[in-house]
């Protein structure tokens, strides 16, 4: 049976559930905001505002155990070649977590050990050489991950050493992340899977050229060959491997900016945090697996609301690099055309994920959330226990996460158009009980593994992505029509570089 058609039950629940507002879902339900709802280790997450009863989330479940996700997860720990395309497994559990009894995970947790060994030696040099800042250069996987977290779990003063990222190949970037640092105390991580990415190696030039000295620079690769050309010994070269994708790196040595930032037992309780989750999503039936419950709310809104798009929205600043983090995770993984045979997908795949941090976003793009055509599901990230002495302003964050939540629910009727909320407009509420490395590892943990059972419903691969390979093709044939050395064969493209070149 195609996945279209096994996904069409789903269609029947929702043109039953809609005739019913999505309050009246909550209040016929007593109680619904007390079962609809998991723990796991230090997240509490509530389903009790998605627009589906008991008997459609029952088809939910069924749909889960009918795509075998119990055994599906079980594969992706074994090592199993879920990586279909590119004919590799996809580990990156192995990096964080030893459950299962399989030769190739066995042998994986143990290269991820010793390579976290050497993360702490390097940890420890830097730290010792007097370095005030380190600049991490890298794109995508290489970025993203390290980003969010060294944002999110570095406290304000108490940074031994400050990490700086550069990713863009614009210049301006790096004349931005150079101006006031000190070359004589600073050290560079290059880190790319194939130590072939553009955008990496220019900045890396440019940073060594900027350093004067080599001494402090450091490669985290797969291609150590690469990175010995460009002139990085081997003793500082920390290792990735091609049985982890760059997006679900961040376990990895990828993570040395993060080690860096917020010390090397803060990165080991990060990988504690999502080990826990691995645990959970591996032991736990569908009906009780909070990844399970997640992707098959994504799948809902998607081919049963028919929802194009999902937001995002952490009520904590120091989550404001959530959104993107989330939006290469989920939108590089399961936005595929073709399931893994080749073959057309029949029904729509992923939507687009975006949002920022509240309440910023309130006085932004919050009043098309609530007052626009389109509904747009969202996922409410709350930290109960803020770190910060102000009490009152944490008072006033949760009291404005929980009125949003509710608001898009319910929304509110008016005699006056202009001041009438539909309400109607489904989301989730994931509390941490703190912003600590381990609720973090937790967090992001379960976004990957519900990013994989998506996948898994859809048929497609989750680990490859090959979409983001033409442009940069393109872009190495054009840089000599730039450069003014050939013409461009495309005639717009070609009008455009005449247009550069008179303006030059």
């Amino acid at each position: 049976m195609t996945g279209a058609h096994r996904l069409s039950p789903l269609r029947a629940e929702a043109a039953r559930v809609t005739q019913t507002p999505l309050r009246d879902l909550v209040a016929d339900d007593p109680d619904r905001a007390r079962d609809l709802v998991l723990r796991v280790g230090p997240m509490h997450a509530s389903f009790a505002r998605q627009r589906y009863d008991r008997a459609a989330l029952d088809t939910l479940f069924r749909l889960g155990e009918s795509f075998d996700f119990d055994g599906r997860l079980q594969a992706l720990f074994e090592g199993e070649l879920v990586n279909v395309t590119e004919r590799r497994p996809a580990l990156h559990t192995a990096l964080r977590s030893d459950l299962v009894d399989s030769q190739v995970a066995r042998v994986s947790h143990g290269m991820a050990r010793e390579a976290r060994e050497a993360m702490r030696a390097v940890v420890d040099a830097i730290v010792a050489s007097g370095v005030t800042d380190v600049v991490s250069v890298g794109i995508g996987g290489s970025d993203l991950g390290p980003r969010l977290a060294v944002d999110a779990l570095t406290r304000a003063g108490d940074a031994r050493i400050r990490v700086h990222f550069l990713s863009n190949v614009d210049g301006h970037a790096a004349h931005r992340v150079l101006a006031g640092l000190d070359p004589s105390r600073t050290a560079a991580l290059l880190i790319s899977k194939t130590f072939g990415t553009q955008e990496t190696l220019l900045n890396g030039g440019v940073l060594r050229g900027w350093l004067g000295d080599d001494s402090r620079v450091y490669a985290i690769t797969a291609n150590i060959a690469r990175a010995a050309e460009f002139g990085i010994p081997e003793t500082r070269i920390l290792p990735m491997w091609d049985w982890v994708g760059g997006r679900y790196s961040m376990w990895s040595a990828v993570g040395l900016p993060i080690a860096i930032a917020i010390g090397m037992d803060g990165f080991e309780a990060l990988l504690d945090g999502a080990a826990e989750m691995d645990a959970h999503v591996l032991r736990e039936p569908v009906r009780r697996n909070l990844a399970a419950w997640h992707a098959l709310t994504a799948v809902w809104n998607r081919n049963a609301l028919d929802l194009a798009s999902q937001a995002v929205l952490p009520y904590d600043e120091r989550l404001r690099l959530l959104p993107n983090y989330l939006q290469q995770l989920v939108m590089e993984s399961l936005g595929k055309s073709v399931h893994i045979d080749g073959s057309p997908v029949e029904v729509d795949t992923v939507p687009v994920w975006w949002g920022g941090p509240g309440t910023d976003t309130q006085h932004s793009f919050f009043q098309a959330l609530h007052q626009g055509t389109s509904t747009v599901p969202c996922d409410f990230v709350g930290v109960i226990r803020a770190d910060a002495p102000y009490r009152d302003n944490h008072d006033a964050l949760l009291s404005n996460l929980l009125a949003q939540s509710e608001a898009f629910a319910n929304g509110q009727d008016s005699d006056d158009p202009h001041r009438q909320y539909p309400g109607g407009r489904p989301n989730t509420m994931l509390l941490l009980d703190a912003l600590t490395p381990r609720a973090l590892g937790a967090l992001i943990a379960m976004y990957e593994h519900s990013v994989y059972l998506q996948s898994v419903v859809w048929g497609v691969n989750a680990f490859d992505q090959f979409g983001v390979e033409l442009g940069k093709q393109i872009a190495n044939t054009l840089l000599p029509a730039v450069r003014g050395e050939t013409e461009a064969d495309d005639a717009v493209t070609r009008a455009l570089i005449e247009e550069i070149g008179r303006q030059r």
